[in-house]
């Protein structure tokens, strides 16, 4: 198969394990970075272009789009699937999981249990989303942050006011999230190929953190999921139409929850504390779907 995989650096640790793992199954694999294409937009010959080269039809595409490049990276995405490539992931589903509060609105549509969450516009209506939300701690998150950037914890009702006051002022889109009291400073991430959990991880935020983000000095360790909690995560990915994701759950007194649905994960986390060659698992993945 000719797979192309979409990534600004071919050093990274899951772009260069997604390489090895296809070239060592053999593929004909190569790394595209996606802000370097351009496109040829016509209903006749649609076309990706790369370094003045016509990419021409892939088997198989697999996006690693980064956050910050997600309106230009699924407006590639989006050109090959016009061309007619099968995309491990597609534009529309990259696009709504990268929209927290409109994943959440299409989780929690689906039925999926998830902590109580609250979003308003107007300061106005801040001592409102924070009673209906419920006690205090509360997290509070950017609908833009990533990797635990712009996630605040809030001990207090008057501190819960105070940070959503300031960043409307900002103008920045916040949502307040209830503290789970019971999974403080943990959190689960699963990995999801296709209709089943081929991996997962416990994250366990260092000593006076609350954020369980690797990328944050938190670490990580090889977790044994019970069936509830592999349903719950496999759903999740399905809803938002991922065949590829990493799910973030937390444990609670009334089960699992989902916190976040992630659709271009990191793998060297989950790949050191589990064992499992997920890069592998991918690519096997791809050669099953696509047939």
């Amino acid at each position: 198969m000719k797979i192309l995989i979409l990534s600004r650096n071919k050093n990274l640790y899951s772009t260069r394990r997604i390489f090895d793992a296809g070239t060592k199954r053999g593929h004909q694999v190569r790394v595209v970075d996606y802000l370097r294409c351009y496109m040829n937009i016509t209903s006749r010959k649609p076309t990706v272009y790369y370094g003045g080269e016509s990419l021409g039809k892939a088997d198989a595409v697999l996006p690693r789009i980064g956050a910050a490049q997600t309106f230009y990276g699924t407006a590639v995405v989006r050109q090959f699937e016009t061309m007619g490539c099968y995309c491990l992931n597609s534009s529309e589903a990259i696009t709504a999981s990268r929209d927290k509060l409109k994943s959440l609105q299409i989780l929690a549509q689906a039925g999926i249990n998830m902590p109580v969450t609250g979003y308003a516009s107007h300061t106005m209506d801040i001592e409102g989303v924070i009673e209906k939300v419920g006690s205090v701690p509360l997290v509070m998150k950017l609908l833009q942050g990533t990797q635990g950037q712009g996630i605040v914890l809030a001990e207090t009702r008057k501190a819960a006011e105070s940070v959503m006051s300031a960043f409307r002022q900002l103008e920045a889109d916040i949502l307040v999230q209830e503290f789970i009291k019971e999974s403080s400073g943990t959190d689960i991430r699963a990995l999801v190929v296709g209709n089943r959990v081929v991996a997962a991880m416990r994250r366990i935020a260092p000593d006076g953190e609350f954020r369980s983000n690797v990328h944050r000095g938190g670490k990580a360790e090889h977790v044994k999921l019970n069936p509830e909690e592999e349903k719950l995560a496999v759903v999740a990915a399905q809803v938002l139409g991922l065949r590829v994701a990493g799910v973030d759950l937390m444990r609670s007194n009334r089960g699992p929850l989902v916190l976040e649905v992630n659709s271009s994960p990191g793998l060297q986390g989950i790949e050191a504390s589990s064992g499992v060659d997920v890069a592998g698992e991918i690519i096997r993945f791809i050669e099953n779907d696509y047939l």
